[in-house]
């Protein structure tokens, strides 16, 4: 009886660890995938032709994407309440700044950025304040004004002055219905020098001063709040001119045959980024998708499909064409010198330390 018994432990073992690994198995393919948010619209489908689908592709982790206004308020009421369903934020710089300061985000892992094709560091290959604690930039945009050149058969704008100027430029104007940006173009307009905005705008009356600028145009402003109206607004002639991201613009122009002019003068320069979620269970593979994301290559690939120039500065002379209609990126990029010249880099600082004050006191003039 007891030899005819000894197979049985063996018999348990090996069913034990047949059940092992159908468990870990079965637990590695339900592991929960990686979502990243993002803007909408054609910079999202930009970044999921260029970054999200390739990441997958080389990787094998599944990725989810879902949109957002790019506000803080849902990331923070994730953090708060520990029920985080996000992994990684696309968002712009002061807003990582301000949410990293906050403890939103995980803190980056900045010796995991890959380094440029010569061997250079990736914090040597960043322009400065473009790595930040929480998260690398990827990319530089800029908030623009454009204008339809039906609504102007003489005289152009051509400069930040001029879209305030509804006597010489009658018609009505697009702007996004926000504090950014909009303080910075009033103070531009009003002579103020674009090294002196932030000092400006810190000043006791500064942002009185820049709300009284708007204040000239605030009768014919039609508010915008998506990426996607000042075009469709432009095209309307619902708007004269409008203030808008460039790449949403240069879409219309390039994949729409919009004949939209944009005035440089005055941008509002300024990078955007990823950051981690703090509290996420997907760290590791969310660290992998900023990693992959921070290639220079990658960089370029998504000047392939819209209008941001790569963050990194050994990625420059790897943007080429637009995929979809041969145009040369290189004249459209935010970051090409002549547009640098004339634009206001954001300070993501600022907006970070006095964002919500500034917000406040724009909300209180818009119901004024």
């Amino acid at each position: 009886m007891t030899a005819s018994r000894q197979p049985r432990p063996l018999r348990g073992r090996l069913r034990l660890a047949v059940a092992f690994l159908c468990a870990a198995a079965t637990q590695s393919s339900a592991a929960a995938p990686l979502t990243i948010v993002s803007w909408g619209g054609s910079y999202q489908r930009a970044s999921e032709a260029a970054v999200i689908r390739p990441f997958a592709a080389a990787t094998g982790i599944e990725v989810r994407v879902d949109t957002y206004s790019g506000d803080l308020a849902q990331v923070r009421a994730q953090v708060e309440l520990d029920d985080v369903y996000w992994d990684v934020v696309d968002l712009d710089f002061d807003r990582m700044v301000r949410g990293c300061d906050e403890g939103l985000f995980e803190l980056a892992a900045e010796d995991s950025l890959p380094p440029a094709a010569d061997g250079t560091p990736a914090r040597d290959d960043y322009p400065p304040g473009a790595i930040n604690d929480c998260g690398p930039a990827t990319l530089f945009a800029s908030t623009i004004y454009a204008y339809h050149p039906d609504a102007f058969p003489g005289e152009k704008p051509t400069n930040i002055a001029d879209y305030f100027d509804l006597e010489r430029f009658p018609g009505r104007r697009g702007m996004r219905r926000t504090a950014a940006a909009n303080l910075e173009f009033a103070l531009m307009a009003d002579g103020v020098p674009k090294d002196a905005v932030y000092a400006t705008l810190s000043s006791a009356g500064g942002i009185d001063r820049a709300l009284n600028k708007l204040d000239a145009i605030k009768s014919s402003i039609v508010w915008w709040e998506a990426g996607a109206q000042p075009p469709q607004l432009l095209a309307d002639l619902e708007v004269a001119m409008t203030t808008a991201y460039n790449g949403r613009i240069f879409n219309a122009q390039v994949l729409e045959d919009q004949p939209f002019v944009v005035v440089w003068d005055g941008a509002v320069t300024y990078p955007g980024g990823l950051a981690i979620v703090r509290g996420t269970q997907n760290v590791e593979a969310a660290r992998q998708f900023i990693a992959f994301a921070a290639q220079p290559r990658i960089m370029a690939d998504l000047t392939k499909h819209i209008a941001y120039s790569p963050a990194r500065i050994s990625a420059a002379p790897l943007v080429t064409t637009h995929l979809a209609t041969g145009v040369e990126m290189a004249p459209h990029m935010p970051t090409k010198p002549e547009h640098l010249a004339v634009a206001l880099r954001q300070d993501p600082q600022w907006w970070s330390d006095y964002g919500d004050e500034a917000e406040e006191r724009f909300a209180a003039w818009l119901a004024r």
